[in-house]
């Protein structure tokens, strides 16, 4: 059978040589969710008890935003369940998108975080309340400080790791809180220092902390959810396809759903290639994108006669 011109007559969805551990994947991100809620748990509980003690807006916004991450941890939780689901006939491609969805999960709290740091430190600058046993208020901070780091980086570790975009923005999200802890801490030192109005322009530094990791969060996350792609990605693929002996010419789309990267090559083929020969062709192609993204997680070949 030959190939006929104009006309699209071949594609094949190929399996790839070197197939991601899936379940190994997962159980770093369930394992990397539990600990680190534990971890902020306790963090943001002892924040919380010494915040109330003090009297310091920072600290309480600190602390109520290290205890919302126990949420969100919960949806990344919830996120990697949904997408174990297998593909259905209405669901094709599967559940994986679940995880990104849930990386929007993330960026509402952030949003809901941010919102009520501000409006707790505005009433703080008008209500002119004071603050006390600073020195306590201090170490407070600087457990959130402690606590956060250790969590964001061994969340950032396994989501690079496993390639999961939700829990990387999880991550950045406890990064961001170990940003407002050390804000908390500036302030209560200001307080310290005799500058009453300290801990509540902390507590706006805190919040503007929050905003800018949310944009990043709800820009990245947005990005995903719109198929958007590294053009590099695409370049690298198109460059590699056509570089295969029997392809004229390449052309590459690709999207991630969740944590898989699915690319997708149109290629053309002279018009007398048999489909044999074209899905040859197509073997050629998946094997030399592999080896040049792999991060790929789902191929998928096309011929065109040329």
């Amino acid at each position: 059978m030959h190939m006929t011109e104009g006309r699209q007559d071949q594609g094949a969805a190929f399996p790839l040589a070197k197939l991601r551990d899936d379940a190994a994947d997962r159980r770093q991100a369930n394992r990397a969710i539990g600990v680190s809620a534990v971890g902020l748990a306790l963090t943001g509980i002892a924040e919380l008890l010494i915040a109330l003690l003090t009297g310091s807006v920072g600290l309480l916004g600190d602390a109520l935003h290290n205890l919302s991450d126990v949420s969100t941890s919960a949806l990344v939780f919830l996120g990697f369940r949904v997408s174990r689901r297998t593909p259905t006939v209405r669901h094709t491609y599967g559940y994986d998108r679940a995880e990104d969805i849930a990386g929007l999960g993330i960026a509402v709290v952030i949003w809901a975080s941010a919102a009520l740091a501000g409006v707790e430190s505005i009433h703080k600058i008008i209500s002119n309340s004071g603050t006390t046993h600073v020195g306590i208020g201090i170490a407070g901070a600087a457990i959130g400080i402690l606590g956060n780091q250790l969590v964001a980086r061994y969340k950032l570790v396994v989501g690079r790791r496993i390639g999961s975009a939700a829990l990387i923005a999880d991550a950045r999200h406890s990064w961001l809180d170990a940003l407002s802890s050390a804000g908390a801490l500036a302030g209560l030192v200001a307080v310290a220092l005799g500058f009453r109005w300290g801990d509540p322009v902390a507590g706006l530094a805190v919040t503007g902390f929050i905003c800018h990791v949310g944009w990043e969060v709800t820009r990245d996350t947005a990005h995903r959810l719109m198929d958007g792609v590294e053009p590099e990605i695409i370049e690298r693929a198109e460059a590699v396809a056509a570089e295969v002996p029997g392809v004229l010419h390449a052309h590459a789309r690709a999207r991630w759903t969740g944590r898989i990267l699915r690319i997708e090559v149109e290629g053309w083929v002279d018009a007398d290639v048999t489909a044999r020969d074209a899905d040859n062709v197509g073997r050629a192609v998946a094997d030399a994108v592999e080896a040049a993204i792999p991060e790929i997680g789902s191929f998928a070949w096309s011929a065109r006669a040329a």
